[in-house]
């Protein structure tokens, strides 16, 4: 338990620390000397009249001059699928780089924004059916590129260049005419020169991606760092989920590996909010689900208030998991609130739902592994083997813990995302099957008890309650980790917080199963049984001795309640 409580000390520090960076809906993510060929910055659902604005602020890429932009494009992909991560553009690039695609694409719509730095654009191109809008600068000439033009049209009709001398009858009034032009094109030089890069730059206009199919779009440069940024809104047939990528396809290439560095800031919205479209009944979900952990969690102390002769300890760490479930879910509530509203978590909402997250999480385990070892009911003391589980699961829990509260608070797009969430999975699987061995052991012993103390009835029945426990665990598992997950990436977008949903039904339902299977009452097999292995021993001697034949044991249990064992004749 020390372990425990030192674990949760060191996961409340750190959730602390990382909360500062954490965004939510509203991102801003830097990366330096990056690598990766293609980086997945988010995914977001998005209803009609949805809104994506995105602002690269800062791009450095390598001066290495052998790099050729045309062959190896770089840019971003915005690819949108009615399924999350079936559909190609959503899944990881094995082949090829998004940005060059090698087959003419089916019914995905597509985006692109290719970079060019030789020229300071960014090609745009609306692949497939589209029907949302963009809202952008696009590049335009400067004053001196469009006199060019102008004059190189003059010449081409014939007129005088300026600055030479034609002779004609009224040569001084040619001179005069050419010396004005001259003049007037030394003052625009001159304004151009002055005038901030602000004002050089044109308004932003929007486009119909469903007419224009391809735009060039203004890129900025200040020093050696590249910037541009555009607004995407989303049509009544556009509404769907959306992936957002930035590519260097260079990178893509084996053996290659050339750094690069970004700053961008993401903005998504809903007309309701901040939220995706499969997160908005996520908060009205949380809070009527505490509701419901919260009446179980009461009608569970009512039982044990009714059959007060009958608790043991670890009724009551039952009674606590329940009620830090619902509180969990209630902070859970708070955090979507204010992300929808805000755009970003209250940093001290966000703190308690962590903390509350983190105790449910060890008192989950601990307590099932307590059942799993018949703790407090059949004995008060744990086996070599059975602490040695207990020091294995719940730092690993509090790792589990730890990795959650990183991946919630760090921007996908970052390499380290990536990797605490392939821990937190892993993790989450090796305690899922840890606290599976204390169950088998008891199984185990009960199978080798049964034929040999006397009491295989008693050991029959408790044996048919742990082998159906072994499969309620087995089946919770199963569904909320692997079931559920796969019922997820097959929904429509916008019903994808069933996956949610049904991850709490299953839980509640394994508590109440739970509860109902080792609930305090006289006629539950699991209480039937003596204390430990010495008592039947007793028995045994006290009852088969020829002179105390007929004579009975009377023994206190633990209660304070008398139980009386008939002598067997």
């Amino acid at each position: 338990m020390a372990v425990a409580q030192r674990g949760c000390v060191v996961a409340g520090y750190l959730l602390l620390l990382l909360l500062a960076g954490c965004k939510a809906r509203i991102h801003k993510l830097t990366l330096e000397n990056e690598t990766r060929s293609f980086i997945d910055l988010n995914n977001f659902g998005f209803y009609t009249n949805g809104s994506l604005d995105v602002n690269l602020t800062s791009l450095r890429l390598p001066s290495d001059p052998s790099v050729n932009y045309s062959t190896y494009p770089v840019g971003f992909s915005l690819s949108r699928s009615r399924v999350n991560g079936v559909l190609s553009y959503t899944a990881e690039e094995t082949e090829g780089c998004t940005l060059q695609p090698k087959e003419p694409p089916g019914d995905e719509p597509l985006i692109l924004f290719l970079i060019n730095v030789d020229n300071l654009s960014v090609t745009m191109k609306a692949i497939s059916v589209q029907d949302n809008f963009l809202i952008a600068k696009p590049k335009t000439e400067s004053p001196k590129g469009q006199r060019k033009r102008r004059d190189a049209a003059k010449n081409e009709s014939g007129k005088p260049q300026p600055g030479t001398t034609t002779i004609k009858p009224d040569g001084n009034m040619a001179q005069t005419k050419e010396k004005a032009e001259s003049a007037k094109q030394n003052e625009e030089d001159q304004a151009e020169a002055k005038a901030p890069v602000e004002a050089k730059t044109v308004e932003e206009n929007k486009f119909d991606l469903g007419k224009t199919k391809e735009l060039t779009l203004a890129l900025g440069k200040i020093n050696d760092n590249y910037n541009f940024s555009f607004r995407m809104e989303v049509g009544p047939l556009g509404q769907g989920l959306y992936s957002l990528k930035f590519h260097y396809c260079k990178n893509g290439k084996p053996g290659v590996k050339m750094p690069y560095s970004f700053t961008l800031e993401v903005t998504e919205k809903n007309p309701g909010g901040y939220l995706s479209a499969a997160e908005i009944p996520l908060s009205r979900l949380y809070i009527c689900m505490a509701g419901v952990f919260f009446i179980a969690a009461m009608v569970w102390v009512y039982t044990l208030l009714k059959h007060r002769y009958s608790v043991f300890k670890i009724h009551w760490l039952m009674a606590a998991l329940a009620f830090t479930k619902s509180t969990s879910l209630v902070f859970h509530s708070i955090n979507y609130h204010f992300i929808n509203t805000k755009g970003h978590t209250i940093e001290g909402w966000a703190v308690m739902y962590y903390i509350t997250h983190l105790l449910k999480g060890a008192l989950l385990f601990i307590t099932l592994a307590l059942i799993g070892t018949g703790w407090a009911f059949v004995k008060y003391i744990l086996s070599d083997k059975e602490k040695k589980i207990f020091m294995i699961v719940i730092p690993l829990q509090v790792l589990d813990n730890v990795a959650f509260i990183i991946i919630e608070s760090t921007e996908e797009g970052s390499s380290e995302y990536y990797l605490w969430k392939q821990i937190l999975f892993l993790v989450d699987l090796i305690c899922c099957g840890a606290i599976l061995f204390p169950v088998v052991w008891s199984i185990r012993h009960l199978q080798e008890a049964s034929s040999t103390d006397g009491k295989a009835a008693m050991n029959l029945e408790k044996l048919k309650l742990f082998r159906h426990y072994y499969v309620m665990i087995v089946c919770y598992i199963y569904f909320t980790r692997i079931i559920a997950i796969l019922l997820k990436v097959t929904m429509p977008f916008q019903w994808q917080w069933c996956y949610e949903f049904l991850v709490e039904a299953s839980t509640l339902i394994f508590f109440v199963l739970t509860g109902y299977k080792f609930r305090p009452a006289s006629n539950n097999p699991y209480l039937q049984l003596p204390q430990d292995e010495e008592d039947v021993e007793m028995d045994e001697v006290v009852t088969e001795s020829g002179a105390l034949e007929g004579i009975s044991k009377v023994k206190k249990t633990s209660n304070g309640r008398e139980r009386q064992k008939e002598s067997t004749l």
